[in-house]
């Protein structure tokens, strides 16, 4: 991939696509060249009216990542609204399956900047999209656990309305343009003794990096 890829993850219903259609919105405003890739499994199961069988998910993943290169090469900027990385946290949390992270971690590292969306918003029914509220901490950790292995920072994005847009664009503006490295910076990220838990972001500040 040769353009600046944002990448958005996160639990159901925490607003990935409406934030993926913002960030896209306030980068074009600036005039850069973007592109949203849309996420395959919401056409899957809209298309077929059901979420896919096990056998049917590395195809979804494979389509994902596909799209996301696609669009990498004649953009400026990519934001996709999700990656392969979800397909394969789903996979384990319906079906017992980890067959798929391997390949999905090996294509996040590919991503300029990780997003992932917090649990602060209220969940919201979308047909055969969401299986329900109790799955959303699970696969939040599942998430969170993929990234550790793989080896990705990530940027967890919350508040409401404008100020998880804020928020994100925040996130997204400090990767275009990263500060140069502070010597004298201690080497440790860790923010209290349960960073990286979901129960510690329910009034997570705008662009927290954890790793």
């Amino acid at each position: 991939m040769s353009a600046f890829v944002v990448a958005l993850l996160g639990a159901e219903s925490t607003g990935k696509t409406t934030l993926a259609g913002q960030i896209a919105v306030a980068l074009a405003g600036r005039g850069v060249a973007v592109e949203v890739v849309a996420e395959v499994l919401r056409e899957f199961c809209d298309a077929h009216a059901r979420t896919p069988r096990r056998d049917e998910q590395a195809a979804i993943a494979a389509a994902q990542t596909a799209r996301i290169d696609a669009a990498a090469a004649c953009a400026d900027v990519v934001v996709a609204d999700t990656t392969a990385l979800m397909i394969a946290v789903y996979s384990d949390q319906v079906f017992d399956d980890t067959s798929l992270y391997r390949a999905a971690e090996q294509a996040q590292r590919g991503c300029t900047a990780t997003l992932l969306t917090a649990l602060d918003l209220a969940w919201q029914a979308d047909g055969h999209q969401r299986d329900g509220p109790h799955v959303r901490e699970p696969v939040d950790a599942k998430v969170r656990a993929a990234l550790r292995r793989a080896g990705v920072a990530y940027s967890v994005v919350g508040g409401v309305g404008p100020a998880r847009l804020a928020a994100a664009l925040s996130c997204v503006e400090r990767a275009l343009d990263p500060p140069r490295p502070d010597p004298d910076a201690p080497s440790c990220h860790s923010v209290c003794a349960r960073c990286g838990e979901a129960d510690c972001e329910r009034h997570l500040l705008p662009g927290r990096v954890l790793r």
